[in-house]
């Protein structure tokens, strides 16, 4: 079975990230992909250190991404950039953990401004020889458009028709590129 990896940037007890990246999964799982979301928010992962080998949660952290088929990476749209979350977590991981990978790319906004969280992660995911997928997501006032729910195991969903039927299709298209690559 095809595995997809959600991997949420976000700290924030209600992520509209975390919530959106779930919407993605969700629409993944039910086109029969197994599913998994790291949420770094939730993890032992000290800031990263190049001397030392393992640190925290980091060898069970890579792991899982190693072992999937496919990425769904998001991230919250901190500064015009991604978070340092997220950064932190992605400085763990290089080829070995993203070779023969298809990535989906999510960037959620508190404003409008999500274009240059996207270039940037582009970029860095080519670095250690992911395959990001032509489809991504970019949610402009994501609080508005995005319910989180009070309880982690509160359904998320997105209110805005086009905004969730992308999103759902990010997840869709990460695993078929996935399964691609995998045959």
């Amino acid at each position: 079975m095809t595995r997809i990896v959600a991997i949420s940037g976000s700290r924030r007890e209600g992520s509209t990230t975390r919530a959106a990246l779930r919407v993605a999964l969700d629409a993944a799982g039910d086109a029969g992909a197994e599913t998994d979301l790291i949420d770094l928010g939730a993890v032992d992962l000290p800031l990263y250190h190049p001397d030392e080998d393992a640190q925290g949660d980091s060898e069970a952290l890579t792991r899982r991404v190693r072992e999937a088929d496919g990425v769904l990476a998001g991230t919250p749209v901190y500064r015009g950039s991604y978070s340092s979350t997220f950064k932190n977590f992605h400085d763990f991981c290089g080829s070995d953990e993203y070779a023969n990978t298809a990535v989906g790319l999510l960037a959620t906004a508190g404003g409008g401004s999500y274009g240059g969280t996207l270039e940037h992660l582009r970029s860095t995911f080519r670095n250690v020889h992911a395959w990001t997928v032509p489809d991504e997501v970019g949610i402009e006032r994501a609080s508005s458009k995005v319910a989180t729910g009070g309880d982690p195991h509160d359904h998320p969903r997105i209110t805005d028709d086009d905004l969730r039927r992308r999103t759902e299709r990010l997840g869709r298209v990460v695993l078929e590129h996935a399964e691609r690559m995998r045959g």
